[in-house]
């Protein structure tokens, strides 16, 4: 599979229903930029796996898909940061804001990635609860961390804590757990794209809110 037949089936997978165009090309250079940029997550026996470890991937979109449509209106367009390519993340609802890696115990590497406002998520959180025994619970530490969930996740199922923006409460021998928000909230937000896409806003204003002081770049495959 091509790199652009890739992207616009990856597009097609990650994003939202009836996400507008220019969300989609946003998510397009995004997810183009991940696959540039993360060769050899997987050794040497191949690069990505087609689960949220990596990126999603289905059979590709036929040329009139609005995916298809995206990658190619965006094609060889990457997201660059001192110049570099860096790997792109991006999750499906921040909640309210994104983080930066420190804020999740990450360390920075190609992209430190910067905390930003989304106004469609604060103003319409997907909301959820989720109960944990304390044992459990303490497993999570102090602060925020993303280690801390995805520990939790292969544990107890990937929807045991859907993201990172959560307060805690105690009730007898568990916690309970009330937050808003799905995905790490590092990136790009998928809800919060769709919804700047649907008020007017183009891909490249769109990555710059989620991406500040990043340029985008052209390469060739």
């Amino acid at each position: 599979m091509d790199l652009e037949t890739a992207v616009a089936s990856i597009v097609a997978a990650e994003s939202p229903p009836g996400a507008p165009l220019e969300a989609l090309k946003a998510q397009a250079v995004a997810s183009r930029s991940y696959l540039i940029a993360s060769k050899g997550r997987h050794g040497t026996s191949f690069d990505f796996c087609d689960t949220t470890h990596c990126q999603f991937l289905r059979e590709p979109p036929n040329a009139g898909h609005p995916s298809a449509i995206a990658a190619r209106q965006t094609a060889g367009l990457v997201l660059a940061f001192n110049d570099s390519v860096f790997a792109a993340m991006y999750s499906a609802s921040c909640g309210g804001h994104t983080y930066s890696l420190a804020e999740l115990g990450l360390s920075p590497h190609d992209y430190p990635y910067y905390a930003v406002d989304c106004e469609y998520c604060r103003k319409n959180p997907e909301v959820w609860t989720r109960r944990l025994p304390n044992a459990e619970s303490e497993k999570l530490g102090q602060g925020r961390s993303e280690s801390s969930r995805l520990r939790l996740a292969r544990q107890l199922g990937w929807m045991a804590i859907p993201s990172n923006t959560y307060a805690t409460k105690s009730n007898g021998d568990e916690v309970e757990l009330r937050g808003v928000g799905r995905g790490h909230g590092i990136g790009l937000c998928q809800r919060g794209a769709a919804a700047m896409a649907r008020d007017g806003a183009d891909f490249q204003t769109i990555l710059q809110h989620y991406y500040p002081n990043t340029s985008l770049k052209r390469i060739s495959e």
